[in-house]
């Protein structure tokens, strides 16, 4: 699985220390829209590659989903995720990709939160 965040990380740190011995799932790869976010440096210290790309990035490019590709990902979590999923990604991840706000969304989501709601692609 990939883990998508966008700041401190303790989510992602907490998924990842969850399946360390899982021989089933594991986390390949930490993503983030933001270069000084925490999560990378947990995503380091835990020995997980990680990448980062911009908002353009991810809504225009190829980027996001080539990085996904190369590391045989087939699940994606949301942990503190704040940008829209583009329809490249949700495409190519038909019901496999979890957001895990820990808030009732859209009306709980934060300042600057982008509600995000998954459909089942038809």
């Amino acid at each position: 699985m990939a883990i998508l965040a966008s700041g401190s990380g303790s989510n992602a740190e907490n998924i990842i220390k969850y399946f360390k011995d899982n021989h089933s799932i594991k986390v390949n790869l930490v993503l983030s829209n933001k270069k000084d976010a925490y999560v990378l440096q947990r995503a380091q210290r835990l020995n997980i590659p990680f990448s980062t790309f911009t908002k353009k990035e991810l809504e225009e490019t190829d980027k996001v989903l080539l990085l996904l590709q190369e590391y045989k990902i087939d699940f994606i979590v949301l942990a503190g995720f704040l940008l829209r999923i583009p329809d490249n990604l949700l495409h190519a991840f038909p019901n496999k990709i979890i957001n895990i706000h820990p808030a009732l969304l859209p009306n709980y989501g934060g300042k600057g939160c982008m509600a995000i709601v998954f459909t089942k692609l038809l």
